[in-house]
């Protein structure tokens, strides 16, 4: 079995292996926007995590005698329309925006990518129905289609990460049959499938890790959208239901109060810029880290 298990043109490619991941670790710290982007991430994660261990007030507390306050020294980013903290339901509301793009392409990555490489594995039939099925659902914008979804399946933070993961998935299929057709023509799988392995295992020893960066980096890329497509059902009130906050749930009561309290639209507003930027530059990084073009 390990004579089986083991080609010399896989061989060569797991000694391969560690220079490579060098290359890419030196190619990523050289990238200042990368790193910049790694950054904001982090700095958004962190928030999240700590949430309940910071010494902020409770997001959901009202306080008539504080409605619409400006940002001061006891409020820094302000009171909302009933009072409550900006500050407090911002950072609260980071983990329902960040939970939302990283569940949502779990959702697709785990229900895409399998379909992809079964498509581009098996080809034939099974490859026609699944393209054909995918293509119809690229045919709708990626947002309407998570609108119907949401509305569909109610009005919940859970329906909306379900909705956009179904949404995203198509992207994730067509990646993976495609990265799957090009492995496939490699000379150490072609060796492999020669040698008698099982299909099982030259899709999970050959054909999964090969396509593992380029999924890498489209989820990556994709997090960023998530997080755009939560905010925006939130704010047409079929993501986050109050009094849970959320920043695109802020950004739908801030939009009555634009010139009487701007800080309600700015701040989650911004949040969601800088969190978006971030993912996109530290896709953008991982992509030309990855690009096997330079290796």
């Amino acid at each position: 079995m390990s004579t089986v298990a083991t080609t010399p043109a896989a061989a060569a490619a797991a000694e391969a292996l560690p220079r490579k991941q060098s290359r890419v670790w030196r190619k990523f710290r050289a990238n200042k926007a990368a790193l910049l982007g790694g950054a904001i991430v982090a700095f958004f994660v962190i928030v999240a995590l700590l949430a309940p261990l910071l010494p902020i007030v409770d997001p959901t507390a009202t306080d008539w005698l504080a409605v619409r306050q400006a940002p001061s020294a006891v409020h820094p980013f302000g009171t909302d329309e009933i009072g409550r903290s900006v500050l407090s339901r911002m950072v609260w509301g980071a983990q329902a925006s960040l939970l939302a793009g990283v569940v949502s392409v779990a959702i697709a990555v785990c229900l895409g990518v399998p379909l992809g490489v079964m498509a581009g594995y098996l080809g034939g039939w099974t490859d026609a129905a699944i393209s054909r099925v995918t293509e119809a659902m690229l045919a709708a914008p990626f947002l309407i289609l998570a609108i119907a979804l949401a509305a569909f399946l109610g009005p919940s933070l859970t329906n909306a990460m379900i909705a956009i993961g179904l949404s995203a998935m198509p992207i994730f299929i067509r990646l993976a049959r495609g990265q799957t057709m090009q492995v496939m023509t490699e000379d150490y799988v072609e060796s492999a499938r020669a040698v008698g392995l099982t299909h099982w295992a030259l899709v999970t020893r050959y054909i999964l890790p090969n396509i593992f960066p380029p999924i890498l980096v489209q989820s990556t890329l994709t997090i960023a959208t998530a997080i755009i497509a939560e905010a925006s059902l939130s704010f047409l009130g079929l993501g986050q239901q109050p009094p849970a906050p959320s920043w695109g749930s802020m950004l739908n009561v801030a939009k009555n109060f634009l010139e009487q309290a701007p800080w309600m639209a700015l701040y989650p507003g911004a949040a969601i810029f800088l969190v978006v930027l971030g993912f996109n530059l530290l896709g953008d990084g991982l992509r030309d880290a990855l690009d096997p073009r330079d290796h």
